[in-house]
């Protein structure tokens, strides 16, 4: 199968269950009975859209001897492990209302790779300890990718009950402080992976990339991010933060995160045209 196909194919996988969720689980007359969860055939319906989607990944990452991994891989790659880690968490966790917002953004970002040819070739593809920075790196990134979705689940939730109605469209969710301490979790789980991430890139720096760490946008951008959670989780822990400060603060440092290498490889790829 081309490449296009199976990125095409991963899109519509996903788009199709996008749909299916919205008619079976926010509008309708079931809404006066929500499901719980997801069903067997949903997961694997699921599973089928994520193997299709790591196989496109796997196709357009790796050429030969050649890893590519710019800033349209980086969103789709950050897409398909923060589904793939929605499709464990929801085994143990109720994690209703993520997939009407992940779903759709992931059958965006999957066609990326491919309407955006990569350019950027990894240099140092074949350390092993490249290769666990950047998977630390992407789950860091993944990780926090479902906490900022799930912050805005809850923001949307929240400003509902405030005003005193809660539409039917969130009449599925968890309670508020279910999804609040899921959201705590997710963040401190991404934070270790983030601060192992920043402590790979400043201890091994001149072995991973030859040289000693560079003070540029990527690293400003990531330390900001890590001060951002790192504030966020303290005022938990000693301020008792939460509701709408949390997820300001989750939201802050998400796109601080996203403008570490994401943003900056957009602006050099696709602004600046310097794929090095």
């Amino acid at each position: 199968m081309s490449l296009i196909l199976l990125h095409a194919l991963s899109a519509a996988l996903y788009a199709g269950l996008g749909a299916y969720f919205w008619q079976t689980r926010w509008r309708g007359p079931i809404l006066e009975q929500p499901r719980r969860g997801l069903r067997p055939a949903e997961r694997v319906a699921l599973a089928i859209a994520l193997v299709a989607h790591a196989l496109a990944l796997q196709s357009i990452i790796f050429d030969g001897d050649i890893m590519h991994f710019g800033f349209a891989i980086a969103l789709s790659a950050m897409f398909w492990l923060a589904l793939m880690l929605y499709w464990i968490e929801s085994f143990y966790a109720r994690m209703e209302g993520l997939q009407m917002l992940a779903l759709p953004l992931a059958a965006v970002f999957c066609l990326l790779p491919v309407l955006v040819p990569e350019q950027h070739v990894l240099v140092n593809a074949h350390s092993p300890a490249f290769r666990l920075h950047l998977l630390t790196a992407m789950l860091a990134y993944s990780l926090f990718t479902l906490a900022a979705l799930h912050a805005l689940l809850m923001a949307v939730a929240e400003k509902h009950l405030h005003q005193g109605r809660l539409s039917p469209l969130l009449a599925g969710l968890p309670p508020l402080l279910t999804m609040e301490s899921l959201l705590f979790r997710l963040v401190h789980i991404a934070f270790a992976l983030l601060t192992l991430t920043l402590l790979s890139g400043i201890f091994f720096s001149e072995a991973l990339f030859g040289k000693a760490l560079a003070f540029d946008h990527k690293t400003v951008f990531a330390l900001l991010s890590w001060l951002i959670f790192a504030a966020l989780l303290l005022g938990r822990h000693f301020r008792g933060w939460r509701g709408r400060i949390a997820l300001r603060w989750t939201l802050a440092g998400f796109v601080a995160l996203l403008l570490a290498y994401v943003g900056t490889r957009f602006v050099l790829e696709v602004l600046l045209n310097r794929p090095a």
